[in-house]
């Protein structure tokens, strides 16, 4: 599994129905389905071989990952030391290869019926960690807004 890890000010995702101006609030077009203030917003990216283990090492990474400013500005803190949040979004994009030409192929990205359960057992692994957690929706056309914070972006893979 991959994750891109995002310290945000804050994050949503909004489910369009294809229009491509539907924009980021929940008026016609599109509905927030998820939404947070100070924490992590987490792309998530499942590969074929990615099991529940990984599922559960993503979720103890992502709960433990020190990123968060401590009182002298130093990243130090996790989201659960800050009383953060996190906005988990399913995405497969991130197991797109370039590498051969200029149009990626998604080939190394898990199907959705395997992917699905497993980022569904990492948000299940963040909650009882006791965080507080939001979700974009598996298979939709999402807008994400967030504010980077930092800004600070990591890859984690698992």
């Amino acid at each position: 599994m991959r994750a891109l890890v995002q310290r945000v000010s804050r994050a949503s995702v909004t489910v369009v129905d294809g229009q491509p101006d539907a924009g980021v609030d929940a008026g016609p077009g599109g509905e927030l389905v998820g939404s947070i203030g100070p924490g992590l917003c987490v792309f998530v990216g499942v590969t074929h071989d990615d099991s529940p283990t990984e599922a559960d090492r993503l979720a103890d990474k992502v709960a433990g990952l020190r990123i968060m400013d401590d009182a002298d500005g130093v990243m130090n803190r996790s989201v659960a030391d800050v009383g953060g949040a996190v906005l988990v979004v399913s995405q497969f994009t991130l197991y797109g290869d370039a590498s051969n030409g200029r149009r990626p192929t998604w080939i190394a990205a898990a199907r959705p019926e395997h992917a699905e359960p497993l980022i569904d057992r990492m948000v299940t692994g963040l909650r009882e960690r006791g965080l507080e957690v939001a979700t974009g929706r598996f298979r939709a056309d999402m807008v994400v807004d967030l504010v980077n914070e930092g800004p600070a972006t990591l890859m984690l893979e698992v």
